[in-house]
């Protein structure tokens, strides 16, 4: 479709340097096709009549980038409030893990697409998933139009080496929506052999490698029991990084571990909320952004968290962070607001999302400043930090497509059902669970 927006503050995100950030004001933004073609202050000359399907008056309302998930399990969803107040390990072995065992048939589609729709009220435009059924989640993507980049989940119960090459080479080239990263769950969970095999996928085709590392402080030091090394510093002497790549959660980092980071140019993606609730710790993000590595903001999965909500976690990464520091003015919101979007985008490898402007892919979403949390309007970008939330959303496009308007849903199937579907999941599991 071909779509103007128009009487429009907009946020382009177009900038290198994070905490100056200017809002154009009685902007008008084009979408032809799948793509941003113009971006600038409001035209006289328009396109000939009936060029456009719609027309949209925003009444200064604000448009920005979608918010980039760069950390998520989104099938995850049939364990929201199912598994809560327990220790990381805990959570995973007497939960977690016996749970997803009941998982079967096209379970993980109907769970998806659960999490896309959450996605959407949120503002967020392309998420970087990991989990167990890669096909089913590439078809919830395709089915909604959502953009997702799917990561490998490969430890020593599940995948392999070889499985990983193939969905590295399948999914590369599976739709438009959907990419695919070289990665595996965690050192603590996959052994020195298989994490050696994924290290020469990443030599072999010159790729990036992401993982979840360093979340809790009995990881860093059983890893440091294993191998005389750090996660970070024992993955990067294996080559793991020797291509880029990144790290969700990065909570316990020592300055070895962030000289790896900035000496390979990987991203940390921050989770506050899963890692609040899980009490895993506060990553050091002061010290992150000081040495100039890339951030990034992901959600974690719908069973840590328990809200996708970016809003909340951006919140989360400034608040705790002067916390952290005893500063307030610790990471203050522009960067934050960086990180949910271009540093997001850097991090899944979206070189055309993260920012508004002519050629980029048209990934956007619109943020309803007439309500109370949005007013006065001293200064948007602290707004949407420090008091935005899932109400101000009031569009997201993905892909030059409405997905979510004003409360109402375009993904394809009607949310009800895919309510209903869910429900029976977790209400097979819970029986099978009692038999």
């Amino acid at each position: 479709m071909n779509i103007r927006f128009y009487h429009a503050r907009i946020l382009t995100m177009e900038t290198d340097d994070a905490v100056s950030m200017k809002v154009l004001e009685d902007g008008e933004l084009w979408v032809e096709k799948n793509r941003i073609t113009y971006v600038g202050k409001e035209r006289a000359q328009q396109r000939e009549d009936g060029f456009w399907d719609r027309e949209l008056d925003l009444h200064g309302n604000l448009i920005l980038p979608g918010f980039c998930n760069a950390h998520t399990h989104s099938a995850m969803t049939f364990l929201r409030s199912y598994a809560d107040d327990l220790p990381l390990k805990a959570w995973l072995n007497e939960q977690v893990f016996p749970m997803e065992a009941r998982l079967s048939g096209d379970d993980a589609l109907w769970l998806s697409k659960l999490a896309i729709l959450e996605y959407l009220t949120s503002g967020v435009t392309s998420a970087f998933d990991m989990y167990l059924f890669p096909d089913l989640m590439a078809q919830a993507a395709v089915e909604c139009g959502f953009r997702t980049v799917l990561v490998s989940g490969l430890n020593d119960f599940v995948s392999s080496v070889e499985e990983l090459k193939e969905q590295y080479q399948r999914f590369n080239h599976y739709h438009e929506l959907v990419g695919y990263r070289l990665g595996f769950h965690a050192e603590y969970t996959t052994g020195e052999e298989r994490l050696k095999g994924v290290a020469d996928l990443a030599h072999k085709y010159q790729a990036p490698v992401y993982a979840h590392i360093s979340e809790t402080a009995s990881e860093v030091e059983e890893c440091i029991g294993r191998h005389g090394l750090t996660p970070p510093v024992y993955l990067d002497s294996l080559g793991m990084f020797d291509y880029g790549g990144g790290g969700y959660h990065c909570v316990h980092m020592r300055p070895e571990d962030l000289d790896v980071f900035e000496k390979r140019n990987l991203s940390v993606i921050t989770n506050p909320g899963s890692n609040v609730k899980l009490a895993s710790g506060i990553a050091p993000v002061k010290e992150m952004v000081r040495r100039g590595i890339n951030l990034a903001i992901g959600t974690d999965g719908p069973a840590s968290n328990n809200c996708l909500d970016m809003f909340r976690e951006m919140f989360l990464v400034t608040g705790l962070a002067k916390l952290r520091q005893q500063d307030a003015a610790a990471v203050p919101a522009e960067q934050v607001l960086y990180m949910a979007t271009q540093g997001g985008a850097k991090a899944m490898g979206l070189s055309d999302c993260g920012s508004l402007a002519p050629g980029k892919l048209a990934d956007l979403t619109v943020i309803d400043l007439k309500q109370p949390n949005m007013q006065p309007v001293n200064d948007i970008v602290k707004n949407l930090v420090y008091s935005g939330s899932k109400q101000n959303v009031k569009l997201t496009m993905v892909n030059g497509r409405i997905l979510y308007e004003d409360g109402m849903f375009f993904v394809g199937t009607e949310p009800e059902e895919i309510y209903r579907k869910a429900n029976e999941i977790i209400g097979r599991m819970r029986k099978s669970s009692l038999q």
